[in-house]
């Protein structure tokens, strides 16, 4: 059922002192400090009383909130407690001693969280923060191409739902699938849902042959190797890092690709005097202010499901404690087994 903003917003206020303050904002300049290259003083005024009182609340209910990168900088900074990719996400939920937690991203996310800390309350601030990727395929989709492939693995994205994890020997992320591709006993892997994530994986283990479902991130997509060819010739000597979701084309233009976590290190490591990430924008915007040596230039290609999870929404969750996610416990168990089988694989393999 949506949210019903008008109820949630009136009960808010019953609640909360939400309104705009530039000197609550100055007593939390400690938190600013980490976005104010990206984040406006009269923003900040806005935002300081939400992150205030989500700072409060979470002490009370013992609650943990997890901001992917893809957050916007005033929930990424201002109230996450961890932050990254969704696995590193869902690992660190079964690390801490907490009862509630908050997942700031999108649903596939939160139910991987509850697939590995069941006994933990999960909370998807917006239950329609879904993903075009995640949604391109179904169980059954993966019992058809399985059919098509006798007796090949299908290794299955971590951004998909708990029901194609569980219909899946094995899952992969962004940084370790071509790892656990070529780990594979047979000589024909299947890759679900990403088209372009396959295909990138299948020109780095050629030793394999690797098919694909035909889905793809509505963010990454857009890109094309002229748009990258192009803001070479406009912006000479801007360092191009693309993610491995956009197409294999994109990323042969590219300097770097890598996964989310890749980026935030290459960045990192490599501090280019410009630099322009292909994949969603927000990943700029929260490295920006650790990072004051590197320009961060366009484009910016948003992605509105994560653009759902606002602080306001953030709030109501853990006020009200609603939007509880859950897992049928049978899919649980076997989505479980297949997240499972990639931690273990990647620690064998030292990745």
């Amino acid at each position: 059922m949506p949210l019903d903003l008008s109820h949630m917003r009136s009960t808010l206020a019953d609640h909360y002192d939400l309104t705009p303050s530039a000197k609550l904002a100055a007593s939390m300049g400690h938190i600013y400090d980490r976005m104010d290259r990206v984040v406006s003083p009269p923003d900040w005024a806005i935002y300081a009383p939400y992150v205030k009182a989500i700072n409060t609340l979470k002490k009370e209910r013992n609650a943990v909130i997890l901001g992917h990168n893809y957050m916007t900088p005033e929930i990424f900074h201002g109230i996450s407690d961890f932050v990254g990719d969704s696995l590193q996400l869902a690992i660190k939920a079964t690390e801490v001693d907490a009862d509630v937690i908050v997942q700031c991203g999108v649903h596939f996310m939160a139910e991987t969280s509850k697939i590995l800390s069941p006994s933990k309350t999960v909370l998807m601030p917006d239950m329609d923060a879904g993903c075009s990727l995640a949604e391109s395929i179904t169980a059954e989709g993966v019992e058809d191409i399985r059919s098509r492939y006798p007796g090949a693995p299908v290794v299955s994205y971590v951004n998909t739902t708990a029901e194609v994890k569980a219909a899946s020997d094995i899952c992969c992320t962004s940084s370790n699938a071509a790892q656990i591709v070529a780990a594979q006993d047979s000589h024909t892997v299947i890759m679900t849902p990403d088209q372009y994530l396959a295909q990138n994986v299948a020109r780095d283990v050629p030793q394999k042959k690797v098919v694909w479902w035909e889905g793809s991130c509505i963010v990454h997509e857009q890109y094309t190797a002229q748009d990258l060819r192009d803001f070479r010739e406009w912006n000479p000597g801007t360092r191009l890092i693309a993610h491995p979701e956009c197409p294999p084309d994109v990323v042969n233009e590219a300097d770097f690709s890598g996964s989310t976590s890749g980026i935030i290190k290459y960045v990192t490591d490599e501090k280019p005097d410009k630099a322009m990430l292909i994949t969603e924008c927000s990943m700029a915007s929260n490295i920006a202010d650790s990072l004051p040596e590197v320009d961060f230039v366009g484009p910016c290609n948003m992605c509105p499901y994560m653009k759902k999870i606002t602080l306001e929404k953030v709030l109501w969750s853990l006020h009200s404690m609603e939007g509880q996610v859950e897992v049928d416990a049978e899919v649980a168990k076997k989505a479980r087994l297949s997240v499972q089988r990639m931690i273990d694989l990647s620690r064998q393999l030292g990745i």
